[in-house]
């Protein structure tokens, strides 16, 4: 895998100064967003691109809070933010807009996806785990209620130390969504259920 990358610059934010480096590979462009404190195993947020509920504010998700939530944890403990072009679970823009659709017409996010010829989860942390071995992370806190991120690290030879939960309140439209992501793919969301 080809991978470019920038140097490091400031990016103050309103949760606090970071640092950022942007990489750039066939996949597309992605950012580390990092706040250095010394930590053996780091906090890590690999979060996977979300415009609509990034940077619309979308109801429909938890991905907006969750951005918010992991950078204002990375503010105060330290770490880093992978932010990765993989929109729609890895299907794209267009194609998570056409996932609505289907959704707006009673199908659940991975049934949605499913009708449109894509598998539940298309998205692929090859590119995560080259910039944490670029950055020489080996060893983290994966702050996630994803198991399939556990495994990928792990199968990679990054060790996960510890999974840290990163749960959000539903509201009254994402609460489905959330329901899904529980009993068809497998994400922790109780904060009584053990950590890695």
């Amino acid at each position: 895998m080809h991978l470019q990358k920038t140097l490091p610059a400031k990016l103050p934010t309103t949760y606090g100064e970071f640092t950022v480096i942007s990489y750039k590979d066939p996949t597309g462009e992605h950012l580390a967003i990092s706040k250095s404190k010394t930590a053996k195993n780091p906090l890590v947020r690999i979060h996977s691109q979300c415009l609509t509920g990034d940077a619309l504010s979308s109801l429909r998700c938890d991905c907006g809070e969750q951005l918010g939530r992991s950078l204002q944890m990375i503010a105060q403990e330290g770490g880093i933010l992978l932010y990765l072009q993989q929109e729609g679970r890895g299907i794209g823009l267009f194609n998570k807009i056409a996932a609505y659709h289907h959704q707006d017409q009673g199908l659940d996010t991975v049934e949605a996806n499913t009708k449109l010829g894509f598998k539940d989860d298309m998205r692929d942390y090859r590119i995560a785990i080259e910039i944490l071995k670029d950055l020489g992370i080996t060893s983290l806190q994966l702050l996630t209620n994803n198991p399939r991120k556990v495994q990928q690290l792990e199968k990679a030879g990054i060790k996960v130390a510890r999974r840290v939960p990163l749960l959000i309140a539903p509201n009254s439209i994402n609460a489905g969504y959330l329901m899904v992501k529980k009993n068809k793919l497998g994400h922790y969301l109780e904060s009584s259920e053990s950590k890695k």
